[in-house]
Parts: structure tokens; C-alpha cells; sequence
């Protein structure tokens, strides 16, 4: 493989989606690889923001009612926008709460221990929230997490295996949450036959999608998957702290959420504040209180541009991208002791790539001050995450020379090799 500037530059120059790194607000002395952390913000998300802080300036309270984007429906349009992102109907989306009130709300929702199923399957790899809310719904339902909480054991620490996931399968669970994509090892989990296996058992099937939504294709409507849920902060750049999203299949449709707030309920008899509630015959029957409107403001610029572009579009840029980043990492690091953690095969890898190496922390660290923007997971990881939207072959290059030269000069030794307040 050619390893020269001049190369990345020609792969530059054949991106058809290069124009829209222009769309986002880039520093220029900075490569920005934490976007599967947190996105970067774009023009028109700044620019949705400003349009709904005067619709509030000039409608007041009318503004649930009027403007380009009525308050009162904004839910639903953005899960209408998103649908297409995860293979899903528009009215089996709605964009709401967070990942962890959405976790909280489904699992109260669809799991109901009755007789032997009394058990929730997940994983030991999860991101540890969706962890401390099963337990907490278990609790809730007066059962042990230490009893009814199966995790899927890994055999390397950084992945899944999908027959230890089916041979978990016992008559006594009753749901699975799973994540779509691994936070830490960017593994792609099989969805489609894990919901198929599944099903066969009468277990509920729901997928974490934090990792996924806006970096790979999904086909959940097809797939039969019962419910999914995810933030919008990370590859869907809607800003620190965006209001989340949920999925529910329409087969769930009509029933009574487990958590029921105002907005759980059909638009059309809200406002006869009935005691009784009529749940919305669509995911937004899953909705708890009122919209937060200005956080889910910069999602409508967001998503035009995934609906712009489409999801296949980015999901081919970013695995060359990766692609392209292990190949320089193999060829320039490989006397510096890095390991690539993450499943090199395109069908099996997210959007990002996961280095393990001991001195991690200090090496983050040093690649900071250097300019660069990666992301430290405890105790020895890297994730890389080169954005379709907005990375570039040439960032990439660069990235991996200033890495070459921090290991050959010991730059890392500068700093202490433990983790900041926030990795």
C-alpha cells in the first residue's frame, strides 16, 4: 500500500462527499477522531438552533403550534427524519428523552417475568449504563440482579461470539438488550440472527444502537426487532446532552407503556385531559413528558444531511477510511507495540478502530497536545473514529506520522499514564 501524502491526497480528491466537511465547524489546528464520542458541530444544526430560539421569541407559547417546526409535533418529524437510518417505519420512531430513560422506559415496558421467564440477557461488554438500569428494573420487579441478569461472557475481552449469545438463550429469559455495535471494540453484533434466535424462544428482543445509528445500516422493521434505543450526540452530531431516539415495532403498537407521561398519549385527545390515558397508536406512546425542544433543535439540520446523503453513501466512506487507517497503522507502528483490537472485516466493524497498547492514557495525552483528538477507554484503549462527514484521508496520514513520532521519541513519558476526569 502506498504510505506517501500524495496518496491520501488522491484519495481525497475522489471523495463525493468531501463537500460537506465544509458544513462543520473545524478547527484548524486540530484532527478531530472522537466523533464516535461526541460529534462536531454543524452549520445548520447552529442554524436550527437559532431558527426555534426565535420561533420561541416571536410565537411565545404559539410556538407549539406555529412556525416551520411546531413544537408540539417536533418528536415525531425527527423520527420521521431518522427512520431510514435504521430501517425502520416513520411512525416506529420518535425522538425523545435520553439512552438511559429510553432503556428505563422499554424495559418497563416489555419485560414481564411470568412463570420460568423471569430473566434478562445482556452482555459483559456493554457500555455500563444500560447495565445499572436492568438492574434496576429487576429490583423494581423485586428480582435479584445477581439471579435474573445473565451477561454473555467474552472470550478475548473485546468481543462477541453469536452462538455464546444463542446458547444464553435459556426458558428462563424472558428479554435481551444487546448493543448493536460495541462501544469499546467497535464490533458489529448480528442482529438479524440474534432477533431470529430469539424469537424462536419467545424472548423480546431490544438493541442498543448508540454506536451504530448513523454509521452503519440497520434493517430493524425486517429484522422483527421489538425495540431499540440510542443517543444522537455521537455519529448524528446533535449536540452535548441531545434528546435520544427509541424505536418500538409496530406489532407492539396499542398497548399502554410501562412508564406513562402526557406525551405518551394520541395527539388528538392530549389536550381533553382525560384521566384515562389513549396511548398514541405509534413509538409515541413511549414518550414520558414534554419535548425538549432547543436540544432536539439541532437535530433537523443534522439529519438533512443523512437524509441528503443516505446512510450507504457514508457507511462506504467510513469503512475505506478504516480501512485505510489500520493499513498506515500496520505498516508505520508496527515495531511500536500496538495491538488492533477491533474485527478487521468490513461486515464486522463499526465506525471506529480500537487500539490497545499499556501506555494508552499517556499516549492520548501526548497525541492531544500534539493536536489530535482521540478517545481513552480504561484500562489500555484507543478509539480512532474517522467521520465520513467530515475526516479526511490527509488527517488520517497525519495523525499516524505524529503517533510514529510521539512512540520513537518517548514523547508519551511526559505524561502520567492514568486517565482525566473524563477519558
Amino acid at each position: 500500500m502506498k504510505t506517501d501524502i500524495s496518496y491520501a491526497r488522491h484519495l481525497d480528491s475522489e471523495d463525493e462527499l468531501s463537500t460537506y466537511r465544509e458544513e462543520f465547524y473545524l478547527s484548524p489546528d486540530k484532527i478531530y477522531f472522537d466523533g464516535n464520542s461526541l460529534g462536531i458541530l454543524s452549520k445548520r444544526a447552529k442554524k436550527t438552533v437559532e431558527m426555534l430560539m426565535e420561533s420561541w421569541k416571536e410565537y411565545g407559547i404559539d410556538g407549539w403550534s406555529e412556525g416551520a417546526y411546531p413544537w408540539f409535533y417536533l418528536s415525531e418529524k425527527l423520527g420521521k427524519m431518522s427512520a431510514h437510518l435504521i430501517g425502520a417505519r416513520p411512525e416506529e420512531v420518535i425522538i425523545t428523552g435520553s439512552t438511559t430513560t429510553n432503556l428505563h422506559q422499554l424495559t418497563a415496558s416489555f419485560f414481564q417475568p411470568r412463570g420460568k421467564k423471569t430473566k434478562i440477557l445482556a452482555d459483559e461488554l456493554n457500555f455500563p449504563s444500560d447495565i445499572y438500569a436492568l438492574k434496576s428494573q429487576l429490583r423494581l420487579k423485586g428480582l435479584q440482579p445477581e439471579d435474573h441478569l445473565i451477561q454473555v461472557k467474552s472470550k478475548d475481552g473485546n468481543t462477541l461470539n453469536t452462538n455464546t449469545i444463542i446458547e444464553a438463550m435459556s426458558e428462563e429469559v424472558a428479554m435481551l438488550v444487546l448493543p448493536g455495535v460495541l462501544y469499546r471494540s467497535g464490533q458489529i453484533l448480528d442482529m438479524e440472527t440474534i432477533t431470529v434466535e430469539a424469537h424462536k424462544r419467545g424472548i423480546i428482543v431490544g438493541f442498543d444502537l448508540c454506536h451504530s445509528i448513523g454509521s452503519i445500516p440497520h434493517q430493524l422493521s425486517e429484522w422483527g426487532v421489538d425495540f431499540a434505543f440510542w443517543c444522537t450526540y455521537k455519529h448524528l452530531n446533535g449536540g452535548p446532552g441531545s434528546v435520544g431516539g427509541l424505536y418500538v415495532n409496530q406489532k407492539h403498537f396499542g398497548n399502554n407503556p410501562g412508564l406513562a407521561g402526557w406525551f405518551s398519549s394520541n395527539k388528538e385527545k392530549q389536550f381533553d385531559m382525560d384521566h384515562t390515558l389513549t396511548p398514541a397508536e405509534s413509538a409515541g406512546a413511549y414518550q414520558i413528558g414534554t419535548p425538549h425542544v432547543l436540544s432536539a433543535a439541532p437535530l433537523i439540520g443534522s439529519l438533512e444531511m443523512f437524509e441528503e446523503i443516505g446512510i450507504a453513501r457514508i457507511r462506504k466512506k467510513s469503512l475505506e477510511l478504516t480501512n485505510y487507517l489500520m493499513k498506515l497503522i500496520e505498516v508505520e507502528l508496527q515495531e511500536q507495540g500496538f495491538f488492533i483490537a477491533n474485527p478487521k472485516a468490513d461486515e464486522l466493524r463499526g465506525g471506529h478502530i480500537y487500539l490497545e497498547h499499556p501506555e494508552a492514557a499517556r499516549i492520548c495525552k501526548a497525541l492531544k497536545a500534539e493536536g489530535v483528538i482521540p478517545d481513552f477507554r480504561n484500562p489500555n484503549g484507543i478509539r480512532l473514529a474517522p467521520v465520513a462527514l467530515y475526516n479526511t484521508f490527509e488527517e488520517i496520514w497525519k495523525m499516524v506520522q505524529i503517533l510514529k513520532t510521539i512512540m520513537e521519541n518517548k514523547a508519551y513519558k511526559n505524561f502520567e499514564n492514568k486517565r482525566g476526569v473524563i477519558a
